[in-house]
This record gives structure tokens, C-alpha cells and sequence, in this order.
């Protein structure tokens, strides 16, 4: 189902550490995307049901739901409340569609479709809609997991590679270990020194550069065997930390999977 400034749109994407909805009420056109008018950010646990009310839009513009998720007790939680406690103009209690494998306009080749993640799939969804129509497109997303994902030129999700976030990462050596501290990525404001003279200095410079490292890699690998070469999109609530260093000649789209849902087929 479509979606129109009368019949506006709200994208959920539930990930393993943050919640975003995205506010969709003007209808792409051509091959443009859908971007959201406004964005709630959200932990995914104890978010606040007040800030959700206060930013839904009014209720004669009540809008169809779609929601996407990778963190399935975080999505039942949040769609119990919102058929609890949030209803249509009517009166009726809001329904609130969880997108599958089904749902987004791209062919997914890969052995299990549905067991793809949503949020590689929304990305996935976006990007082809973006990408030039004789080329392929990678698809980097830095979130709790960094997904590298190949969409063919002929517009299939072929797959790719998943590896640990930093902040994924930066736990597990805490964790793990006996003296290592934790180290978050609100530490990296600006890219760290490779030459760390301190533990903390020495662990954001080894997680920091080694997604770096490993990004480039297996992009250089999605790459080698195309031509002409694929773009290259980024997105993620990190990717902005790593967008500048790179040198992937990429385009930084920070809301590419909410927009990859609302281009979800399934409607309310």
C-alpha cells in the first residue's frame, strides 16, 4: 500500500540497541527515495512511551504502521504497547504490520531469505532503488553488527558479510577479560591515532581501525569480479564516524532502512 500526505507513513526499525521511527508523508517520486519528515531515536530498552505520543503526528493524519525488526523480544514489547495504548481516530486499536523477507521490493537470493534480517533487506531495498541501473551496489551498515551486503546489477540481494560493532567488540574485550576497560564509540569523536600509548588509547585505535580494515577488505572483495565497479552506500549510527575515512567514493544515506520500509509492500 501506497502512501500520500493524507495517509501518511510511520517506519519502525527495531534493532538490538536502538528503536527509530521515521514520519513518511510525502510519496517518492521516480526513482527517488522516501525520506522521512522527522525521526525519533529511541534505546531499545526503557524508551519512554510519553516522547512516542508527543511525537506521533495528529490523529486526523493518522498514518498506516510498518515495522521491521532484528530483536524480536524488543519488537514484541513495542507492538503490545502500541495496540494497548495508541488508537486510530475511530477508536480502534492501532495494527502494526512486522515486515518479512516478503515484503520489500527486491528478489532475495540467498539459501534462507527469511532468516535475513530486516534491517540488511530495508538497506538492501533502498539502495537499489538509488543505485544506477547498470551497477551493482555495496551496502555498509554500522550498527550493534556491520553488514556488508551486495545488491547485483539485475537488483538481487546476494548476500554478504557480518562482523562485530565496536561497541559489540569493545564489550566483549571488557567482558572478557580481567583489566581491560570498557570503551565506548561516544569516545571516537574523531578517528583515533593507530599508535595507542595507553590501553584505552590502544583499544579504541585497534577497534576503530580494524572495522575500518575489515570494511575495505570486503569491499574490495564484493568488487573484484564486477564491472563496472558498484557503488557504494553507508549507513548506521556509526557510519558517520567512519564515512570520512574510508575513501570508498560511497554515499552516506543515514536513514536508508527506514526508507527501505516504508518502500515495504505489506500495508495497514
Amino acid at each position: 500500500m501506497s502512501f500520500d500526505s493524507a495517509t501518511p507513513l510511520i517506519a519502525v526499525d527495531i534493532g538490538n540497541t536502538r528503536i527509530k521511527l521515521g514520519l513518511f508523508d510525502q510519496p517518492p517520486t521516480d526513482r527517488a527515495l522516501p525520506m522521512p519528515s522527522r525521526v525519533l531515536d529511541l534505546p531499545a530498552q526503557a524508551w519512554d512511551p510519553a516522547r512516542v505520543v508527543a511525537w506521533l503526528p495528529p490523529k486526523q493524519l493518522w498514518p498506516q504502521w510498518r515495522v521491521a525488526s532484528v530483536n524480536r523480544p524488543a519488537a514484541a514489547h513495542w507492538v503490545q504497547w502500541l495496540e494497548r495504548h495508541v488508537t486510530t481516530p475511530a477508536g480502534t486499536p492501532v495494527v502494526a504490520n512486522i515486515l518479512t523477507s516478503r515484503d520489500f521490493p527486491i528478489a532475495v537470493e540467498v539459501e534462507h531469505p527469511d532468516r535475513v534480517g530486516a534491517d540488511r533487506l530495508s538497506a538492501a531495498a533502498a539502495a537499489n532503488r538509488l543505485r544506477q541501473s547498470d551497477r551493482a551496489a555495496i551496502v555498509i551498515d554500522f550498527g550493534s553488527a556491520v553488514t556488508v551486503d551486495l545488491v547485483s546489477a539485475d537488483g538481487k540481494f546476494c548476500g554478504g558479510a557480518i562482523l562485530p560493532g565496536i561497541d559489540l567488540s569493545a564489550r566483549a574485550l571488557h567482558e572478557f577479560t580481567d583489566l581491560l576497560p570498557l570503551v565506548t564509540l561516544s569516545d571516537l569523536t574523531n578517528p583515533p591515532s593507530a599508535l595507542g600509548n595507553s590501553t584505552v588509547t590502544a583499544i579504541r585505535g585497534g577497534l576503530f581501525w580494524s572495522v575500518v580494515g575489515a570494511v575495505r577488505e570486503l569491499t574490495a572483495q564484493l568488487s573484484s569480479r564486477l564491472s563496472p565497479s558498484p557503488e557504494v552506500f553507508l549507513t548506521g549510527g556509526a557510519a558517520a564516524h567512519f564515512a570520512t575515512v574510508l575513501d570508498l567514493k560511497a554515499r552516506y544515506e543515514p536513514h536508508l532502512v527506514l526508507s527501505g520500509i516504508a518502500l515495504g509492500e505489506r500495508g495497514a
